[in-house]
Formats: C-alpha cells, structure tokens, sequence
C-alpha cells in the first residue's frame, strides 16, 4: 500500500510550539503494537521525517499503530540537549494518544538508531538530566510533573549509530556527531557519557541491532561493539548481518526491512517488562568516567573499546572480535548474537 493511501493517513500531534517538535500517527483500524519511527539523516537539519513515511505507511498497513517522530536537529534548534529532550517528550506524548503504552518498541534507522537505543535507557538518567523521565513519573499515568514517562520496551537498530564518541573522534558523518554535542568527547565527557548508547549498557529491555557489512555510511562495527558491550553486561542484544546497503533497510521492499519487520515482531511477542523507576544519581549513572571517553587505544576506531573493556571481556578485542564473527557467519554458525539475514523470511504474514 503506498505512502499515505486514503486507508491509512497519519494526523499530526504537536509536544512542542517548535516548528519540528510533532510527530505523525498512523493508525491501523486495530492496532498489534505501537512503534516509534525514529528517522535518521546524521542529525542534520536537511533530513526529516519523510524518511519514515515509507516505513510508517508499511507498519500502518501491517495492522501497528506508528509514531513517525519528528525533532529538532544539529544547528537547527537541536543538539545537545534539545535532540534528547525532544525525543523524550515526543515519545511521552504517546501516553496522550489512542495507542498501547504499554509494548512500545522503538525503531530507528542511521542516527534515528542512535536516538532509539538512547531512549530506552532513560529510566537510568540521572533526575534532572536531558531527557530523563519527568519528576515523579511512573510509565503510564503522568506523575508530579503532570507529564507521563512512556518506557521504549524494545529496540530496533537499523545501522545504528551506536558509538556516538568514536563516530566524533572518526569523524563519520564529517562533523555529524560534533555538531550534534556542540563538541568532542574529550571537550565534553559528561554530556557523551548522557547522550552514548553504549555507556548505558545493559539495559532493561531487549535490542535487535539490524546492519550489512556493505554499509558505506555508519561502520558495521559500531553494532558489533554496541552488542558486544551489551551482552557482556548481562543485556539482550543481537546483530543480525543484513545484505543490502545502508539505505535498503528503510526500503520496505527489501529483504532487509523484512529482517527488521521479524525483529519487530520478535519483540513484540514478548512479555512487556515492568520498567523500575530507579535512577541513578549525579556521578554514578551509567559506567564510570572512563567509558567512551578515555583517548583512543591503540589502533583506530578502538578507544571506545577499550575503554569499555570489550578487549577483556572473552579475551578478545572489538578487531578480534569483528573477525571471529565474519568468519563464525560466514561458516554457517553463528554466535548467539549474531545472525545472517539470509535466515529471515523475505515475506511476513499480517499480524493478528
């Protein structure tokens, strides 16, 4: 069904008075689960939320109801914090829509899947931080600041941004990431450690990090190091090696936007996890000030790494570690993390 077919056109909501802070809800006549598109485009300004019509329309017409969210970006308003607060506010904003709060998976493509995996970490920020849930809110009714949390209970990372602080030190997307932080990693620790996917691994809820070593925008590595990260933490993340480009995975024609529909479906069948309101406190959230932020290692690309302990944890570093996967996928087995999307169904049935 095509982008905006008389059966399914979304209706805009505003969280904010800002020209970019509003989202576009698709509804199907049942819904099977509410979805955040989360768009990407490297934060920059030039890029919107169309690149999510394709994917909302799909999700709409498989029977989800989708939030195709909208945010202010780099040099536009956004940044830091204004990127974070904005995601934050305009996925709370779902606890005032006809949706399902209570299975929300977040799907988001390039930087969108940066802004995704950080958002279902928002219950460890600190109190008071960007984007952490308002004073006193529970996830459902709104708490004291009269303003609900809406948890993200899962995660789809389409060639996810995944290691904020090396995409600014290896400067993919240019300056991408430094103009999202207003500056580097070294310059501002406190705000990567806030703002970085993998400082806050593990998280409570499951992450299906979707990415083709083919990928000639966002490194296929940067998923391998989120995974890796997670899962020696404790958390449930996998990597599934899709086999087109950076771009074919927000093409709902192809095998790969079918790999992510399965990790969608994935997640949605599974028991919706009771999120704690627990947070941590100024100076002990997330890992210590070490992670993501100490100088490079030795070698490029693997201060973010080392730093986090990936070289440690199974005795192999994140180089080792991208090898011994290459070869354990194309062998035909897997580690339990990582699988081929040769495996998944190219068609899938409709929900029920």
């Amino acid at each position: 069904m095509g982008v905006g077919s008389a059966k399914h056109q979304p209706v805009v909501h505003r969280y904010g008075a800002g020209p970019a802070q509003f989202g576009e809800l698709w509804l199907p006549e049942a819904a099977a689960g509410t979805v955040v598109v989360i768009h990407g485009g490297f934060w920059r300004a030039r890029y919107d939320l169309s690149l999510g019509r394709p994917l909302a329309a799909d999700l709409a017409a498989r029977g989800y109801a989708a939030w195709n969210l909208e945010y202010r970006r780099a040099l536009a308003g956004g940044g830091w914090p204004g990127t974070f607060e904005d995601v934050a506010a305009g996925i709370d904003l779902l606890a005032t829509l006809p949706v399902d709060t209570s299975r929300v998976i977040a799907v988001g493509h390039s930087a969108g899947g940066h802004l995704a995996a950080w958002a279902a970490g928002r219950e460890k920020l600190p109190q008071g931080t960007p984007g952490s849930p308002p004073a006193g809110g529970e996830p459902g009714p709104a708490g004291g600041s009269g303003r609900a949390f809406v948890a993200v209970t899962g995660v789809v990372s389409q060639a996810g941004v995944l290691a904020l602080a090396d995409c600014a030190r290896e400067r993919v997307g240019g300056t991408a990431a430094l103009n999202l932080m207003g500056g580097g990693p070294d310059e501002l620790p406190e705000e990567y450690r806030l703002a970085e996917p993998i400082a806050a691994v593990p998280l409570s809820v499951p992450v299906r990090c979707l990415h083709s070593r083919a990928d000639g925008d966002v490194p296929y590595s940067y998923s391998e190091r989120y995974v890796a990260a997670a899962t020696a933490a404790g958390g449930r993340a996998t990597l599934t090696e899709t086999r087109g480009d950076h771009f074919t995975l927000i093409d709902p024609a192809s095998p790969d936007w079918a790999a992510a529909m399965a990790a969608l479906q994935e997640l949605l069948s599974l028991r919706a996890p009771r999120i704690p309101r627990a947070q941590a406190q100024k100076g002990d959230h997330f890992l210590t000030p070490g992670p993501g932020l100490a100088p490079p290692g030795p070698g490029p690309g693997l201060g973010l790494g080392l730093a986090l302990g990936l070289g440690a944890a199974g005795g192999a570093s994140p180089r080792a570690r991208s090898s011994s996967t290459s070869s354990s996928t194309s062998s035909g087995t897997c580690p339990p993390a990582v699988q081929s999307a040769q495996r998944m169904p190219t068609k899938l049935p409709m929900p029920v």
